[in-house]
């Protein structure tokens, strides 16, 4: 028995095996599949978070890596319209009281539609910043189709733990002064799950109105990482194939990390939070997260929805093939549902 009456059990030990590409799920996910596990990994850096050079390279190294993978080059218009192959957009940037926001509103979409999806990007705290960021704030208005509102909040290793936290919730206020939060659906993927989620904690115990809903996509709910995937799942998942410790120890900036503006997990959801979808696969290192999350939104009475891609890794196949589509559906007619209850 430790000192605070838990215990330590031995562990599991289990043999080298190979695990193959499963047959359960369709051709374009198996080919994803596939094609990530040999495909260069990003992997977050082993570095010490007083290392603030040594994370600086790693940060340009990597996110110059994530553009080349995504066929971004620096003549790739970022700004203004804006092209994919899946389709069109137009991307402006705003001033949200000194927090940089990009204002994004896909093709087919209705200026004067007052909905708006609160995005925050992902990347280990760290990554997917600047050109990154309006690239993945385009992919997740065309996912939602509806306007979103992306906030390219300050990162380490410059900028740990609060300033990311307090630029989401300077632009969620700036918002507030533009849109009822009836019109405001607020999500993030990873990193940005778990600013979503604090940001929801955080907004509360200041008193401000909460958005309609929140949409959890893979998101790092406990950075003491105690859920049993961390584990289970480590060097399955096909995009955290490794250790992110560093990452998150980074970005904590010696605060603890059971605080629940770090680790939303464990917040008091008896105070109040909006419905909430998360979403997951069963090969993601954070699936523990979500199942635990939506355990504790339940338990407190909030409406919530787990959604589970069977062999789906913390990249979703790498947003191809028809379980990723149907997943957007589900995220769409979620966010739908709640701006049109609002």
């Amino acid at each position: 028995m430790k000192d605070d009456g838990s215990y330590t059990y031995p562990p599991l030990h289990l043999p080298a095996r190979d695990i193959p590409v499963p047959a359960s799920v369709s051709h374009e996910a198996q080919t994803a599949m596939a094609q990530v596990m040999a495909a260069p990994r990003v992997e977050v850096p082993q570095l010490a978070p007083d290392d603030v050079e040594g994370w600086r390279a790693a940060v340009v190294r990597l996110d110059a890596l994530l553009q080349r993978m995504l066929g971004v080059t620096d003549e790739t218009p970022t700004l203004g319209e804006v092209r994919l192959p899946y389709g069109t957009g137009r991307v402006e940037q705003l001033d949200a009281d000194g927090a940089v926001v990009y204002d994004v509103l896909p093709e087919g979409a209705q200026r004067k539609d007052r909905r708006v999806f609160l995005d925050l990007h992902g990347g280990g705290w760290t990554l997917c910043g600047g050109r990154l960021c309006r690239i993945f704030a385009l992919r997740a208005a065309l996912r939602i189709r509806a306007r979103v509102w992306s906030v390219d909040y300050r990162m380490p290793p410059d900028h740990p733990h609060p300033a990311p936290l307090d630029d989401c919730l300077t632009a969620y206020r700036h918002l507030l002064d533009h849109r009822r939060p009836q019109e405001i659906v607020l999500g993030g993927s990873s990193a940005g799950g778990n600013l979503a989620a604090a940001l929801v904690l955080r907004a509360r115990d200041d008193g401000l109105p909460l958005p309609a809903a929140v949409v959890l996509d893979s998101a790092a709910l406990d950075l003491t990482a105690s859920g049993d995937t961390w584990q289970t799942n480590l060097g399955l998942d096909d995009m955290l194939s490794h250790s992110v410790q560093s990452a998150m120890l980074l970005y904590a900036a010696e605060h603890d990390l059971r605080d629940p503006r770090l680790s939303p997990l464990f917040g008091d959801f008896g105070k109040g939070f909006p419905p909430t979808l998360l979403a997951s696969g069963t090969r993601d290192v954070l699936l523990s997260d979500s199942v635990r999350m939506h355990r504790a939104l339940r338990a407190a009475g909030i409406p919530a929805e787990l959604h589970l891609l069977e062999a789906a890794g913390h990249g979703k196949f790498a947003g191809i093939g028809p379980e990723y589509r149907e997943l957007s559906r589900e995220i769409r007619a979620f966010a739908d549902a709640h701006w049109s209850a609002g």
